[in-house]
């Protein structure tokens, strides 16, 4: 394959990418100098606004993995993928109305000390332990594989691109914290947004204008959106997308550490809320625009497959080979693009930098360590950074073995995400449920979900179930291009084309599925959780939608937790009445000041500084 090199201005708009993202952390560094605490470090003081928490979590979630990923999934299999809007918003409401309130109103830094407090330290550390591994498998696919894309492409050095990467992320997190990832992701996300609408506008331009690439796109099968077929082995169908999809985004977005770290930083509940929901606007903004590349590179492409006739080696690199085709007299925009993919990156990595440090100090340090000074404990979570930037960075080289980027992300995600949605799940709406069904849930999730990932990694699915769609080579000049011999499939065994067939948007339906199901199972074999002895604010009564006309049904539902007592009223307008009313769900050692933020009646939002002002007290 002919590699078309970077001229000196890619080097240079790629090259104030990373200088701007890493005066920002100095910037914080040196601004927030005299606030020295882990509280500042980790979650910004909890004083931030929605606004720039809105830009940081869609630069987060709309990683390299989408910018390279989505439009090569588009090219491939049809712009099906745009569906995903349906998943986004039925995972934002849910987050916001559902594990957002519970999470914020505990005061808590950690997700993970949501478990403490509902069931026992043991399902808290494997929870931690199992995000941990997790998030370090994601962030290897989201640093190696834009970065090998590119190289292969771009003629940009590999390594040298991972390990910029790992470098500057880690730079600007261990300066200055929460504040200047949430500040450097508003800035990566605008970057994205240009990067994307750039090859938006030349490439339909040089197709004959938007509706010629729609014309092409409906020629070539790729606007065939809504296919309501239910077998759960097709990969991509409306079932598939919106059921699999919800499951797999909301075990990122409802309970996943990277996400709600940045939501309680905020200043009241109202503020994480509208974070959420116009971090929704931003995910429809990415969608689209991922879509529209790949059919513009569709209808680029649609009589020389670059892929189908060898010239590129992997389809996550159709973007990067368009887009040196498409700026190849333009000077500066193929760099524009790359440091479009690494904005992704960048963000991605150092949310999850920052979220592994979090976790670790509040989850493991601190309760080793509980009486640590704020001067010491902004220096542990700085080492921290530090720490997790290197094992993040070196992950990147077990990401080559992974497959696709877009899939193979989303399968790490539901493979882990999956179960521990079911276990916060448990926790939150089944108040009978005790640790000893927490925990067995938990693994049985686990155990299933990772089952039927591992096996379709050794046995892909047959393409009658994947169904990609036609390419064409009949334009190609073939003269250099060596053809590749298709590899010879070995005997499979009948499971492979049942269990380990099925989608791999539906590994956290598995996962999160089985976990509930066990739980409640050995809940009632060991002997139920008493509700009374849950603090209310624990619980989300979601019995009270359904039941809404009879008091008796909802109490019914509510497993004899407290809800009608006045104890969480009170608990609304004095945090102190539900902290000393949970004394008896805290025998772990966690701090009681650490428990609820107080609540402002006029504004009828919890409000952080309430909070301030009683752990000071």
């Amino acid at each position: 394959m002919e590699v078309k090199n970077f001229a000196v201005w890619d080097y240079v708009v790629f090259a104030a990418l990373f200088i701007i993202s890493s005066g920002i952390g100095v910037f914080y560094a040196i601004k927030e100098r005299k606030k020295a605490t882990s509280r500042e470090f980790l979650v910004g003081g909890r004083q931030m606004s929605f606004g720039p928490v809105a830009l940081s979590l869609t630069a987060s979630f709309m990683s390299a993995v989408t910018v390279l990923g989505t439009p090569a999934d588009v090219y491939r299999f049809g712009a099906s993928f745009v569906l995903f809007f349906i998943a986004y918003t039925l995972v934002i409401i849910l987050t916001s109305e559902l594990f957002l309130p519970v999470f914020y109103r505990s005061g808590i830094t950690s997700t993970y000390e949501y478990l403490q407090l509902r069931f026992n330290k043991p399902v808290r550390y494997a929870a931690t332990g199992i995000y941990i591994v997790q998030t370090i498998l994601y962030t290897g696919v989201v640093v190696y594989a834009p970065a090998l894309a590119l190289n292969q492409v771009t003629g940009f050095d590999l390594w040298g691109s991972v390990f910029a990467t790992g470098i500057v992320c880690t730079f600007y997190c261990t300066l200055g914290g929460l504040k200047a990832v949430v500040w450097t992701d508003a800035f990566q996300m605008v970057v994205m947004i240009v990067g994307f609408l750039t090859v938006l506008i030349q490439g339909s331009t040089h197709a004959g204008g938007l509706h010629s690439v729609l014309e092409q796109a409906e020629n070539g099968s790729r606007l065939n959106i809504f296919d309501f077929d239910v077998d759960p082995l097709r990969r991509h169908t409306f079932w598939t997308i919106s059921v699999g999809g919800t499951f797999t985004w909301l075990g990122i977005y409802g309970v996943n550490q990277s996400t709600i770290q940045r939501c309680i930083s905020c200043k009241t509940e109202k503020h994480a809320k509208l974070a959420l929901y116009f971090n929704l606007l931003g995910l429809w903004i990415i969608l689209l625009c991922a879509v529209f590349s790949g059919l513009t590179m569709y209808s680029h492409f649609k009589d020389c497959d670059p892929w189908t006739s060898g010239i590129i080696s992997a389809p996550d690199q159709l973007l990067p080979y368009f887009v040196m085709e498409l700026f190849s007299t333009m000077p500066g925009l193929p760099g524009l693009f790359v440091a479009c993919a690494f904005s992704g990156t960048l963000s991605t990595v150092a949310a999850s930098i920052n979220a592994l440090a979090t976790v670790t100090f509040e989850d493991f340090v601190k309760g080793c360590f509980p009486r640590l000074s704020d001067k010491l404990s902004t220096w542990i979570s700085k080492g921290l950074c530090l720490l997790f930037g290197m094992i993040c960075t070196s992950t990147a080289v077990a990401a080559s073995l992974m497959g696709g980027v877009i899939q193979a992300a989303l399968s790490i995600h539901g493979m882990c995400g999956g179960p521990m949605l079911g276990l916060f799940s448990l926790g939150i709406l089944f108040p009978f449920v005790n640790w000893k069904g927490a925990l067995a849930g938990l693994l049985t999730g686990i155990f299933l979900s990772f089952w039927v990932a591992i096996g379709a990694f050794i046995y892909p699915a047959p393409a009658s179930k994947t169904w990609p769609l036609p390419l064409s080579t009949d334009q190609c000049d073939l003269s250099n291009v060596t053809e590749s011999v298709p590899p010879v499939l070995s005997s499979r065994p009948a499971i492979a084309e049942t269990w380990y067939a099925l989608s791999y948007l539906h590994y956290s339906t598995v996962g999160c599925l089985g976990c509930i199901a066990a739980g409640v199972i050995i809940s009632f074999l060991t002997g139920r959780q008493k509700g009374k002895d849950i603090p209310p604010l624990l619980i989300r009564p979601v019995c009270n939608l359904f039941c809404f006309w009879s008091k008796k049904y909802k109490t019914l539902c509510w497993c004899g937790v407290q809800h009608d007592s006045g104890t969480e009223q009170e608990s609304l307008e004095n945090g102190n009445t539900w902290k000393q009313g949970a004394e008896s769900a805290l025998q772990n050692g966690l701090k009681q000041e650490n428990l609820v933020p107080g609540y402002d009646p006029k504004d009828k939002s919890y409000d952080n500084m309430a909070l301030e002002k009683i752990t000071h007290f």
